[in-house]
């Protein structure tokens, strides 16, 4: 790694490629011990305590509203201090609210260490890296981001070792080694990010060539008031949070539904987990390679349709082989979908108020995480079972894959002015 950022440019491993290694790992912290791993922590937590599933699961519908309702000031501070010093606090934040969930004793409490560990994991997060990493590339900008997305799945795969420890070792020292982990890793993780290449002697992509100054030159810049007057930052939202009803949904309750509906034991599904993730990543490396060369739009309302398979496949299925169907479907549009959507708004909108504009999206963005994972946990503790509640969302899912179709590109800011 380059001793200085802001050396001149020199013929060397691009400087924007570590920050894509250094997000791809805080990616995987994430991923582990809080998306993909907390439904790992659902059964315990409610054998110790006796709460309702939606009581829980309402848990992390919190922390992905907060992480929405944060979205506008987060892009605002990224933008005047820089991505470095908002994750630095951002992963201390995070650490320190598993270190509170490993003492709770009331649902209350519950509640309070995971508005800790939500505000922690988006300051010190997907937004903050996803943005740093559209300022330094773009012809490059679909597989960067596919990379640095990858590593949210790899900790997925990390799933089953997170469980071994709750089973072993406990959910409360599971928690106290999780926050102590985030921490020594995290910290050194948020050093390595930079907010503009230009700051630092680097052109996007590493070029300096004429050829790339032509296409700075054509790329679009938005500001945050031209981006919330075009139609496609509305639908492009709208698209987005429709397929994140599955997303949270599953994140959520999974492993859950493997153990009790199709009557997996903790390991096996623990084991569907890590196929899942692991199919993710593939879609999200191919979503990265193909994003650079075809039409993001139409792939996105294609994953959109294989959400919906996997959503009524999971929902019909009473065997591990349906399940691990569910795992191939549902992970290949997660993962094609989730870089190409991340991608394509940087296309369309350009990299001056990504950050900004990213934040005032994740308003919209937020309701599928928040309420799929609520619905679902309302309609378990209603029926007994998570059958309907997939249903109902592979529909609302359908129905919002109209709007990646719509959602073409908009005319230049100028004519907004």
């Amino acid at each position: 790694m380059p001793s200085s950022p802001s050396a001149p440019l020199r013929k060397k491993l691009f400087y924007g490629w570590w920050i894509v290694l250094a997000g791809f790992c805080l990616q995987m912290l994430q991923g582990a011990l809080l998306f993909h791993g907390f439904g790992a922590y659902i059964l315990p937590l409610q054998g110790e305590f006796g709460w309702k599933r939606a009581e829980i699961s309402g848990v992390f519908s919190m922390v992905r509203a907060e992480s929405g309702l944060l979205g506008p000031l987060q892009g605002w501070l990224i933008s005047r201090f820089g991505p470095r010093c908002i994750m630095q606090v951002g992963m201390t934040l995070f650490g320190a609210g598993f270190w509170l969930l490993a003492e709770i004793d009331s649902l209350i409490s519950l509640y309070l260490s995971f508005a800790l560990i939500a505000l922690g994991a988006s300051l010190g997060g997907f937004m903050s890296i996803s943005s740093t990493i559209a300022n330094w590339f773009v012809r490059r900008r679909s597989i960067a981001l596919g990379l640095m997305l990858a590593g949210m799945g790899m900790g997925g795969t990390l799933v089953p070792l997170l469980i071994h420890a709750i089973a072993t070792l406990g959910w409360r020292a599971t928690a106290q080694i999780s926050g102590a982990v985030i921490v020594v890793l995290g910290l050194p993780l948020a050093q390595i990010m930079r907010w503009r290449p230009e700051d630092h002697g680097y052109a996007p992509d590493g070029d300096g060539t004429a050829g790339s100054e032509e296409e700075l030159a054509e790329e679009p810049s938005f500001t945050v008031r031209q981006a919330l007057r075009t139609p496609a930052f509305w639908l492009l939202s709208l698209g987005h949070g429709s397929a994140l009803l599955a997303v949270g949904t599953v994140l959520t309750h999974q492993i859950p539904h493997m153990v009790e509906g199709l009557g997996m034991s903790q390991q096996a599904a623990a084991v569907n987990v890590a196929l899942l993730v692991w199919v993710v990543m593939v879609g999200q490396l191919t979503g990265g390679y193909v994003g650079d060369r075809v039409n993001k739009r139409l792939v996105m309302f294609v994953c959109m349709w294989l959400h919906v398979g996997g959503l009524l496949v999971f929902a019909l299925a009473d065997s591990a082989w349906e399940a691990r169907l569910f795992a191939v479907l549902h992970g290949t549009a997660w993962g094609v979908r989730g870089t190409l959507i991340n991608a394509i708004r940087a296309d369309y909108f350009g990299r001056v108020s990504y950050a900004a504009i990213t934040g005032y999206a994740s308003l919209i963005i937020m309701m599928g995480m928040t309420l799929g994972p609520l619905f679902a946990g309302f309609m378990y503790d209603w029926q007994g079972h998570y059958q309907t509640a997939f249903i109902v969302l592979a529909v609302l899912v359908g129905l919002g894959s109209g709007a990646f179709l719509a959602a073409r590109k908009p005319a230049p800011a100028a004519e907004l002015s």
